[in-house]
Order: C-alpha cells, then structure tokens, then sequence
C-alpha cells in the first residue's frame, strides 16, 4: 500500500477511535445509570469467561448456565449459586470469585473513581458526577435534587478514599480476627491463612459464599466467629456514606445527617424485630432451633436475622424453616441494607421515608418531618417508585419461576427476593432450577444489583423540561 494511502487509513482508523471515545464519553456524562449497566453487564461477561475456563474448576468445563449465573451472583455480590463452591472451583476459579466479590462489593464505577483519583491525584467533574450518581441514587435521574439529601461534589473525593480505605482496612481487621478461629476449628495454617480473606471479603461485601466444604457448619458452635462475621456485615451494609460521616462526626450525634440517622435506626429496628419474630416462630421447630437451648435459640435468631439483611451466611437449613419464618425473612430481604452499600434490597432508607410519610398523612401535616428536617416530596416519589419496581420484579420472576418449575410458592418467592436482595440464601430450590430458570434467576440479581431506581433511569427517555402545568383534577383513592 503506497504511503498516502496508508495514512489517510491510519486517520480514518484514529476518526473512528475518536468517535467511539467521545460516545463512551457522552454516554458517561449524560447518562450515568445507563454506563453502570454497561459496565456491570460487561463483567459479568468477563467473568463469566474467566469461570468457564477448564482451570477454574477441578472436573473440566463449567456449563455455561453455571458459570453466568455464578459470574452475576459474584460480580452482584450475591452468593446464591447453582453448584458447590468449595467442590466445584479450582484454586484458580475461587481466586476469580475473590477479585469478583471485591470489585462488585466497592461497586464499578465507585472503583473506576478511585482508580482515576490515584492516577491523576485528583477528580474532574465529570468524574466527581459519575461518582455522586453512584454513591447516591437520587443523581441517576433527572430533576431536582435536594442538596441535603445528596452526597455534595465536592465531598466526592473524600468519600471515594473512605471506600478505599475503608474496605481494605476492615476487611484486613476481620481477617485477622477470623484467623485464629479458622485455627481452633482444625484447619490448617496454610489453609486459613486463605479463608481468613475469603470469609472476610464475603461477610463485608455481603456475599455470604463460603470456600470450605460444609459452609458455617464447622463453626455453628464457634460464637466469635459468628459474631465476626455479623460486624461485617452490619459494616458493609450501612453504605459507605454512613461509614463517612460516622468516621468524620462519630462522637457527635447531632452533627450526623438525617440519611445517616435514618439509615442506623431503621437497621437497628428492623435487626431487633426480626431476631424477635424468629425466635417467637421457630423456637419450637426441631429442625431448627427446637434442639437447641435458650441461649443458642436467642444468638441464632439474631445472627438469622442479620444475614437476611444481605449478608447471606446460614447456619440453620433454610428449607427446614416454617412457611411463617420464610415470609419473615422475605419481607426483611426485600428491605435489604443502606444506600450506596454492599447491600441490596430497596434499602432501609426508602423503607424510613414511606413510613415517615404514611405517619404524616395519619397525623394530617402537610410535609413530612423529621429530626428538625423536612423530606421534599421529590424523594418521596422516589422511595415509592422504588418500592413499585421492586414488587414487579419480585412478583414477575416468582410468576416466570413458579410456572417453569411447578416448586411451591413460598420457596420460590424466598429465592427469588433473596436474588433481588442479593441476599444469597436459599431454601435450595435455586440448586435444583433448569437452565431455564437460571437465566430468569440470574436476570432478577442483576436488576436487584444495578438497583431500582439505576433501572429505571436507564431505561427511560431523558427527561424533558415541562413548560406548562395541566388542570388539577382528584380521583377517588382508597
């Protein structure tokens, strides 16, 4: 090829690099929600590639329906699966699972955020947007945003090196916590001394998979170690805001934004309740606590109550739980963790501000009020949309799931909202599903991870400014 003609197809070459840059670029800026579906959906794949690899398992390749469903539940930081971790992956495929609950643990594009703060010293705007999108919800969708509701720009940065150090500080300090107990339980130095950090990326980020045969079982006696693992995940379900400003004002209650309020009491509330209403309905039950005496009956309900917030970590068989308690765990599943957490669920701040709002109507106020602050109405609606998307998803996927496999309802409905919530336990129905089914399965997590409102935003047209304001007119309602 003469030499012109070479060039002008090296320009066209770098035209089209260009091009495709500035789309990447636009698509970043202009539609935040929609580039973390990208990326989320990008490795899955990557990671659905890597666990399909004949190193990743001990008996050759992983079917294709497995490894998806077990690349979404990583990468989503779930933990339900159709195989046996400890058995099924080699070395190689548990290291993948590792790297993968880590990456999807700090979330995609908090990570990108932190990568481009190390490298550049500093965030741009754009980068400073993207990341506020990501830490809060309310900047993935057009309109007004409170600024005392949000995570301000100029906070960005900070919070992105509290993720960082947060992360890598107390998964370090639970792993070393959990050493010595790995030790007392009769595994090896060597051995521990990788399910140390296994068990510690699991239990902050909320993933609740387990490397060694048998799960928790080895340790259902051992407290400490239980106890361990719900501090992690009590940690990692907060949201990485809360962990901020408690580290920044932790000695200073009335300095604490009403988030961060809300997001404490409404965890705390619910951890009660649920370990109270577990231990009302199963203490009588012999496959589960009715063996047991009052005091192990009273820790298990609690640890029972804290791991269907997220955390995913099971001692008791969940199948073997009444149709009562699975109705319980649901309802606590579907509620899941904090805002920008490890947690999924429609997160207990959304839980708060309906509740808040169902109280102010009660009470015939006009605002909702709180704390000496007042929720704007715009927040509201997002709280609900939330909720209404949620309870589609979750009721679409029990339909779908319910009439491929003809299981009972009750067991399906608790494995599907354990995907949405990407909680991770399971009655075992999730082990026994088709192919079929999986794929429906993996598609809950997925849209359960991105988050309700991630969804919603990207799937809709941008928003349009509305110039005029049509006749009130008011339907009958109730």
């Amino acid at each position: 090829m003469p030499t012109g003609q070479a060039r002008a197809a090296w320009r066209r070459v770098l035209a089209v690099g260009e091009r495709a840059w500035d789309a990447l670029r636009n698509l970043t800026t202009s539609s935040p929600a929609r580039f973390a579906v990208l990326v989320f959906a990008s490795l899955i794949l990557v990671f659905t590639a890597l666990l399909s690899l004949p190193a990743s398992t001990y008996a050759g390749r992983l079917p294709l329906a497995d490894a998806l469903f077990t690349a979404v539940s990583t990468i989503c930081v779930t933990g339900l699966t159709t195989v046996d971790i400890a058995t099924t992956f080699s070395p190689f495929g548990k290291v993948v699972i590792f790297l993968g609950m880590n990456i999807g643990g700090m979330g995609v594009l908090t990570l990108a955020s932190i990568l481009g703060l190390i490298i550049s010293k500093r965030l741009g705007l754009r980068a400073k947007l993207i990341a506020a999108s990501d830490t809060n919800p309310l900047r993935s969708h057009g309109g007004p945003v409170n600024e005392g509701q949000a995570v301000r720009l100029g906070e960005v940065g900070q919070l992105l090196r509290t993720v960082a150090l947060s992360t890598l500080l107390i998964e370090a300090v639970v792993a070393v916590a959990l050493y010595p107990s790995l030790l007392l339980a009769g595994i090896g130095p060597l051995e521990a001394l990788w399910e140390a950090p296994f068990y510690a990326v699991s239990a902050f980020t909320n993933t609740g998979f387990t490397p060694n045969v048998g799960g928790l079982e080895p340790f259902a006696d051992d407290y400490i170690l239980l106890t361990i693992l719900m501090i992690a995940v009590f940690l990692g379900s907060i949201g990485f805001p809360v962990i901020y400003a408690l580290w920044k004002n932790v000695w200073h209650v009335k300095a604490w934004s009403l988030h961060t309020k809300l997001t404490l009491i409404t965890t705390s509330v619910l951890f009660v309740l649920g370990a109270g209403a577990f231990l009302t309905l199963e203490y009588a039950n012999p496959g589960t606590f009715g063996s047991m005496d009052a005091w192990d009956t009273t820790f298990q309900a609690f640890f029972l109550s804290a791991m269907t917030r997220s955390g995913g970590f099971a001692v008791v068989d969940i199948g073997e739980l009444y149709g009562s308690s699975l109705v319980v765990g649901s309802m606590l599943m579907f509620v899941g963790g904090g805002s920008a957490s490890t947690a999924g669920g429609i997160k207990v701040t959304t839980l708060a501000v309906l509740a808040l709002a169902v109280w102010s109507e009660a009470k015939g106020r006009q605002s909702v009020e709180v704390f000496g602050r007042r929720i704007p109405s715009d927040v509201q609606r997002v709280a609900l949309s939330v909720v209404a998307w949620g309870a589609t998803i979750v009721a679409l996927s029990t339909i779908t799931i319910a009439q491929i496999t003809q299981a009972p309802v009750d067991e399906v409905l608790f494995d599907v909202i354990s995907a949405f919530g990407t909680v991770g336990l399971s009655t075992g129905l999730t082990m026994e599903l088709p192919d079929s089914a999986v794929y429906v399965q993996a598609l809950t997590i997925f849209m359960g991870r991105i988050g309700t409102v991630t969804l919603a935003a990207a799937v809709a047209a941008s928003s349009r400014s509305q110039l005029y304001s049509l006749p009130v007119e008011r339907p009958i309602v109730g």
